[in-house]
C-alpha cells in the first residue's frame, strides 16, 4: 500500500480565543480558529481582518522617508520636461510597476519612457550599459522598479555621469546600499509597517497614487493604478496581509468591471464570462496573473506592457492573445521540465534526503520557468530545491533558481555560498542564483552543509498545515460563503485547511490523467464528493483514512455544491500509526514531550534549543542542553503562549 510520505502540522486549538472571537465577530468556530493561527489573537485585529478598510493607515508620506523627496524630483522632472527613463524587469512585478508608471506620467504630463533588461543578455536588474544608454539619451531621472537595490556599481556610474536616480525596490537589503538620491523599499519600514510586505508594484503604486496628488489628479487615474496594483501583487505571489490584503480586496472587486482594455481582453481571452464575474471577482485575478507571469519568464515584456498602457481595444485583444499563446507553452514547458528533472532525480539517483537539499542540474531547460518547476518540485519532495541550466551561448555558466520550505532561508543559504556565485539575490522563500559549472560539485557540498545546520531528516517531507479538526455537518454553503467573504487568500495568509479523521472511503475511482474522485463517508452517515488533484498513483486507497481538504465549490447545470479538494491523506492513529507531537507556533514548529516521571514539559524548536519546565514552576531552563541553558521566566511572553500551545497539543491540564 502506497500512501503520500506527509508531515502535518495542526495548528493546536485555542478554545478560550476562539470563544471571544466568535462573541466578538459572529464568524464560526472553525473561521475563528483559521484567523487566530493567521496570528489574529484579538477581536480589534480580528475585525479589522474580516473589514480592512476601516483601519487607519498612517500616511505613505510618513512611512517611506525618501518618498518626499522622490515625490519633489518627479514634480520637478514633469514640470520642467526632462526626460524620465524607467528600468524595469522582466518578471511580472517589473512589468506591471512599468505599466502603472507609465500610466501614470502620460496622465500627469511626464516625457518618460522604459528599458526592460534583457533576460537573455543582461539577466535581472539595472546595469553599466542601460545606464549608459540612457546618459546618451539625455535622460535627466532614472527610475527603477522592482529592481536597483543591490546594483551599488551602475547606480554610482549614473551619479558620476550626473544623472537623478530614484529607486524603488522591494528587495531585501544588501550591506551597503546604492548613492542613489532617493530609495523606496519597504524593507527599510520598521517591521510592524501595514506597508512591509508591498511587492515592487505595490511601491510603484505608493509613489504614483502620492505624486498625482500632488497634482490634484488623482481622482481620474486611481482605478486604473489600483487595478495594475492588484495584478502585479496577485502575480508576484506577494504576502496578503497589511495594506496588501486591504487594496488587494478592493482591486478584486474592481476588476470584473475594468475600463482598461487591456485587462477586458486578458478576461476575454481567459474565458471569463459575465457570470464569472458577478460570482467569482476573486478568482479573475488569479486567472489573469498567471498569464502576465509567462510573458516574462518566456515572451518579450514589451507585449504585456503595450496590453496594459494602450487603450486601443485592438491592440489589447492582440497582445492578450499572444499572451494566452505565450501561457500555453508555459505550461508544456513547465510539464517536460518537472517530467526531466523527476526522472534525472530517480535515475542518477539524487540522494536529497541524505542531503538535505536537492539541486538539479541539466542541459536547454528554459530559466524562465525553473523558478516554477522549482516549486512543484518542493510541493513532491518536500526539500529546498535549486534547479538550473547551463547558459546556451556559455555552458561553462549555470543560471537557476530556488524555492525553499518552512525551516529553510534561500537567502541566508545564497549568502552562505557568496564565494562561488556570480549574481544571486532573492528573500527568504525564494531566489536566483548564476555560478561557473566548475564551482557546481561545491557549491552542492556546500547548501548540503547549511541544511544540516537547519534540517533534521524529519523535515525533509512535504508539508501540510491545517487549521482545524472539522465535521462534515461543519462543511455546509454557510461555511463556504464565510471562507469566500475573507478573501484574498495567499501567501502569508494560506487558504484555511481543515482535517477530518477515520473517514470511510465509499467511492473511489481515476479520472483524467492523474486525479482522483472520492465520496467520504463518516459514522453519523454524513457524506462529502472530493478531489484529489495528483493522487491517482495511490489508487486504490485504504478503506479508511484521516484526510486533510480545502473546501471547494462545484457549479453545474444550475446545481451548487460544497465539495472537498484533498489536499494530504494519512492512515489514521487506529492503524498504530505514533502520532506526532508537533505543533505550529507563529509560523515556527515546534516538538513537545511530557515526562510523567518526571513531572516536565520539553518543547524543541527548528533550531534544537529545547525548553523545559516543571510543574507548577515560574522559571525553565532554555538551550541546547543543560550544561549550557539559561533560566528563563516562563510566565513571560512568548514562553508563556508557547507552553500554553504544548499542553493543548499533549492534552494536558494545567
Amino acid at each position: 500500500m502506497k500512501l503520500p510520505d506527509q508531515r502535518w502540522y495542526i495548528a493546536s486549538p485555542n478554545p478560550d480565543q476562539v470563544k471571544t472571537l466568535v462573541a466578538e465577530t459572529g464568524l464560526s468556530p472553525l473561521l475563528a480558529q483559521v484567523i487566530l493561527n493567521r496570528g489574529i489573537d484579538s477581536p480589534k485585529l480580528a475585525q479589522v481582518y474580516i473589514t480592512p478598510e476601516i483601519e487607519s493607515l498612517p500616511a505613505p508620506l510618513d512611512e517611506f522617508p525618501d518618498l518626499f523627496p522622490s515625490v519633489e524630483l518627479l514634480k520637478e522632472a514633469i514640470e520642467t520636461g526632462e526626460k524620465i527613463a524607467i528600468c524595469g524587469d522582466y518578471d511580472a512585478d517589473g512589468m506591471t510597476s512599468t505599466s502603472l508608471l507609465l500610466r501614470a506620467f502620460k496622465h500627469l504630463g511626464g516625457d518618460a519612457y522604459y528599458e526592460i533588461p534583457s533576460r537573455m543578455k543582461d539577466g535581472y536588474g539595472i546595469n553599466e550599459r542601460i545606464v549608459e544608454k540612457f546618459a546618451e539619451e539625455g535622460v535627466g531621472v532614472i527610475l527603477t522598479v522592482d529592481n536597483g537595490i543591490a546594483a551599488y556599481n551602475p547606480i554610482q556610474l549614473a551619479v558620476e555621469l550626473g544623472l537623478t536616480v530614484i529607486i524603488t525596490d522591494h528587495h531585501d537589503l544588501p550591506e551597503n546600499l546604492p548613492p542613489a538620491d532617493a530609495i523606496l523599499n519597504p524593507k527599510l519600514l520598521p517591521i510592524q509597517s501595514p506597508y512591509r510586505g508591498l511587492a515592487g508594484v505595490g511601491v510603484a503604486y505608493v509613489l504614483a497614487v502620492t505624486l498625482a496628488e500632488e497634482f490634484n489628479k488623482k481622482k481620474e487615474i486611481i482605478d486604473a493604478l489600483l487595478e495594475l496594483f492588484t495584478l502585479g501583487t496577485i502575480a508576484d505571489l506577494a504576502p496578503l496581509v497589511g495594506v496588501n490584503r486591504r487594496w488587494l480586496k478592493k482591486g478584486l472587486k474592481q476588476l470584473p468591471n475594468s475600463q482598461l482594455a487591456g485587462i477586458q481582453a486578458l478576461m476575454q481571452v481567459a474565458g471569463v464570462s459575465e457570470e464569472q464575474k458577478q460570482l467569482k471577482p476573486d478568482d479573475i485575478g488569479f486567472k489573469l496573473g498567471p498569464r502576465i507571469n509567462a510573458v516574462g519568464r518566456i515572451g518579450d515584456p514589451q507585449t504585456a506592457i503595450e496590453l496594459l498602457t494602450t487603450d486601443d481595444p485592438g491592440i489589447a485583444l492582440e497582445r492578450a492573445m499572444q499572451c494566452e499563446q505565450i501561457n500555453g507553452k508555459r505550461k508544456t514547458l513547465c510539464e517536460e521540465i518537472e517530467q526531466e528533472a523527476i526522472h534525472l532525480i530517480r535515475t542518477t539517483p539524487i540522494n536529497y534526503k541524505k542531503d538535505r537539499v536537492l539541486v538539479v542540474i541539466n542541459y536547454k531547460w528554459h530559466h524562465g520557468v525553473i523558478g516554477i518547476v522549482a516549486s512543484r518540485l518542493v510541493e513532491r519532495y518536500g526539500v529546498p530545491v535549486f534547479i538550473g541550466t547551463y547558459e546556451e551561448d556559455d555552458p561553462s555558466k549555470i543560471r537557476g533558481s530556488a524555492r525553499g520550505i518552512e525551516e529553510f532561508n534561500i537567502f541566508e543559504s545564497l549568502v552562505y555560498c557568496d564565494d562561488l556565485l556570480g549574481k544571486y539575490g532573492g528573500h527568504k522563500a525564494a531566489g536566483g542564483f548564476g555560478l561557473k559549472a566548475e564551482n557546481l560539485p561545491k557549491f552542492k557540498e556546500r547548501l548540503s552543509k547549511f541544511a544540516h545546520q537547519l534540517l533534521e531528516p524529519h523535515h525533509i517531507k512535504p508539508l501540510v498545515k491545517i487549521d482545524g479538526k472539522a465535521d462534515f455537518k461543519q462543511l455546509n454553503a454557510q461555511l463556504y460563503q464565510h471562507i469566500d467573504s475573507l478573501q484574498p487568500w495567499g501567501i502569508e495568509n494560506a487558504f484555511p485547511v481543515f482535517w477530518t479523521p477515520n473517514v470511510k472511503i465509499l467511492e473511489q475511482r481515476t479520472v483524467g490523467k492523474n486525479h482522483l474522485k472520492l465520496v467520504l463517508g463518516q459514522e453519523d452517515g454524513q457524506e462529502m464528493k472530493a478531489i484529489a488533484w495528483r493522487f491517482g498513483s495511490y489508487f486504490p486507497l485504504p478503506k479508511r483514512l484521516d484526510i486533510a481538504y480545502k473546501l471547494t465549490e462545484n457549479r453545474w447545470n444550475g446545481n451548487v455544491n460544497i465539495e472537498l479538494e484533498i489536499v494530504g491523506i494519512r492512515l489514521p492513529a487506529s492503524a498504530n500509526l505514533k502520532p506526532e507531537n508537533s505543533f505550529m507556533y507563529q509560523g515556527k514548529e515546534y516538538t513537545c514531550y511530557y515526562s510523567e516521571k518526571e513531572k516536565e514539559l520539553r518543547i524543541k524548536n527548528a533550531q534544537g534549543k529545547v525548553l523545559a519546565i516543571r510543574k507548577g514552576q515560574r522559571k525553565g531552563l532554555l538551550g541546547i542542553n543543560r550544561q549550557e541553558a539559561r533560566e528563563i521566566d516562563v510566565t513571560k511572553k512568548p514562553y508563556f503562549d508557547i507552553i500554553k500551545a504544548a499542553m493543548n497539543r499533549l492534552n494536558l491540564t494545567k
